[in-house]
């Protein structure tokens, strides 16, 4: 271990010990497995074992919202028992994890549990979504989402301010969509909606631009195409990328009945709202510069027999813009891109794709799983295809759920709002009886999840005191997700890497468990580092605050993993500190960092 930080052995049974130990390999056990990934109930099974025993409120549990309303209805008529609602400790880091991407400060979660008012939980999660901290991860999350990155140039800096900025002030996200959609400019360093716009560009011809015409730098067909497909999947919840080779049928009969009934030329049609749109490279010494674009809509339009460096050949037919969902024509008066928002975000699949994919990441998994993978044809129970399951697990509620959505003005903190203060987001993970595999669907537990490598980073700065070093324009920040792209370095990146960090090439992944992943926070500088008693860290701190190692001991739970230790726990550690006070207070706030029940929001 760093600088003489041992390995914490007079805790064991209670605290991580060293990588082949048998009580470190039970708790990672979810981290160790990585195998097809298992449903997500089954992960929350073996994670909630690793968990200390929590007393949550049981008996019937009340309908707080109409969430609760179809999801226990549902349980009460198919005979299926609920966990009960979680403690109030856990409660709060689960907000805090899940709105914020933080963990809480010991002084929050004392006050809240100091708290004997009865609507205190609805009061905190409309704490939460007022600080800046939400707007970072959920600004952070639509970055990752278009995968903000060099590919904009300076672009994405703009791009990340503006998208704080609609957070904040709960902008439309109906708005926003369009904004994003229908963006001109005549350089994507001043107008930041037009980022979504460049980042998908495809780089066409190569070598100098001649006589200034520098739009074959850029293949302008493929780019469209980039952007239906885009658009389709964040803002319809329909994945494109098939029709945009071939049709449907005769392929995605056992995938997706619904693209079945779609074909290549629909999704030229979906593209052509994009047809009169350029995306030109600035210039400067006869060089493009790829950053760096003009957004304009002057071209002609979509060319159904244009070449196509990223799909089979194009073969022909009608390129005038239809809606992928019904085939509306856009309006001949109107401009293109225009119509392709307004038809959007008008459909109900709109709101229905919006509702799902934030009902999913609060929630553990959506009503449609996988959120973005939507199948049309299976959503109504009355009107199913032969051979067919449905595919949403309580289509009354997804169906209610958008529609409160859009009653609400398309505002994502009142969505957040309604499935937080459900009392289905507040059930313990911890369940009482056997869990069986299908009782994931009727969400009758609270899904753990792992944590993203941006909240592991920025958890382990709140739990040490021991920030960061990153970059949001000019300033230094100390938060992972305060920056605006993936800026690690050394060990650093390797540590986040390894945690799933996207690098924005491709599209996010939900974190994934590897081998890699405890043998980092067992030995990675990243976190021995931190626990040292040196620079200002956590440790340093209450060392030189209190004598009284129980106190220390307290401190270092509570602000590592939101929970007081129980009388066995605390005797070990202060036994520990009693040996050395230095290196057990270090060795203590290590073994914390090592268990999973620091690793997942539960």
């Amino acid at each position: 271990m760093t600088r003489g930080l041992l390995i914490f052995g007079t805790a064991a049974g209670l605290f991580a010990q060293a990588a082949g130990d048998d009580t470190f390999a039970g708790a990672h056990a979810p981290i160790l497995n990585n195998a097809k990934k298992p449903d997500v109930g089954a992960v929350t099974d073996r994670v909630a074992r690793a968990l200390p025993a929590a007393a949550g409120r049981g008996g019937k549990i009340a309908r707080a919202n109409f969430v609760d309303t179809h999801i226990f209805g549902k349980m009460e008529r198919d005979g299926v028992v609920s966990a009960p609602l979680t403690t109030d400790a856990e409660f709060f880091r689960r907000a805090s994890l899940d709105l914020t991407g933080r963990i809480p400060s010991p002084a929050e979660l004392t006050a809240f549990l100091d708290d004997k008012s009865p609507n205190k939980r609805a009061r905190a999660i409309d704490a939460f979504i007022e600080t800046e901290a939400f707007v970072e991860k959920w600004s952070y999350f639509f970055l990752d989402q278009f995968r903000a990155n060099g590919k904009m140039g300076r672009g994405y800096q703009l791009f990340h301010y503006w998208l704080k900025d609609a957070i904040r002030s709960d902008r439309p996200y109906d708005d926003v969509a369009r904004s994003m959609m229908n963006a001109s400019a005549k350089s994507n360093l001043v107008v930041a909606a037009s980022n979504v716009l460049v980042r998908e560009h495809v780089e066409g011809k190569p070598g100098q631009a001649v006589d200034g015409n520098d739009i074959s730098k850029v293949h302008q067909l493929d780019t469209h195409d980039e952007l239906a497909i885009q658009f389709g999947k964040m803002f319809l919840g329909i994945n494109l990328s098939c029709v945009s080779c071939h049709d449907g049928a005769g392929h995605l009969e056992k995938v997706n009945v619904w693209l079945t009934s779609r074909t290549r030329r629909d999704f030229f049609a979906f593209a052509a709202f994009l047809g009169k749109t350029r995306y030109i490279p600035h210039l400067e010494n006869r060089m493009a510069i790829m950053g760096h674009f003009i957004v304009d809509d002057l071209a002609t339009g979509y060319d159904t027999k244009g070449a196509s460096l990223l799909r089979t050949p194009r073969w022909g037919g009608p390129g005038k813009p239809a809606f992928i969902l019904t085939r509306e024509a856009a309006k001949p008066t109107e401009e293109p891109r225009d119509e392709m928002g307004r038809l959007l975000t008008a459909d109900p699949q709109f709101a229905r794709a919006t509702a799902n994919m934030f009902f999913a990441k609060l929630m553990g998994r959506g009503i449609v799983e996988p959120y973005d993978e939507f199948d049309l044809a299976r959503q109504d129970p009355k009107n199913l295809p032969a051979g067919w399951d449905l595919q949403p697990s309580h289509p009354e509620l997804l169906n209610e759920l958008a529609a409160d959505f859009r009653k609400s003005g398309f505002k994502l903190k009142h969505l957040f709002r309604t499935i937080c203060n459900s009392n289905a987001y507040q059930l313990s993970a911890q369940y009482p009886g056997e869990w069986k595999e299908n009782y994931s669907k009727y969400f009758a537990r609270k899904f753990v999840r792992m944590l993203s490598a941006e909240e592991v980073h920025d958890a382990l700065v709140s739990a040490t005191g021991r920030p960061g070093a990153f970059k949001y324009g000019n300033e230094k920040v100390g938060m992972a997700m305060q920056s605006s792209v993936p800026t690690a370095t050394g060990e650093l990146k390797s540590f986040m890497v390894a945690f799933g960090q996207s690098n924005r090439s491709n599209p996010p992944r939900p974190p994934a468990a590897s081998p890699l992943q405890p043998l980092l926070l067992l030995r990675s500088p990243v976190v021995t580092e931190r626990v040292l008693a040196e620079k200002d860290s956590r440790v340093q701190r209450l060392l030189d605050t209190y004598k009284d190692d129980n106190k220390v001991v307290e401190e270092l739970f509570v602000g590592t993993l939101s929970r007081y230790p129980s009388a066995g726990e605390k005797k070990l550690a202060v036994d520990a500190m009693a040996a050395n006070r230095v290196e057990g207070a270090q060795n203590v706030q290590w073994a914390l960092v090592n268990l999973a029940e620091f690793l997942y929001n539960y």
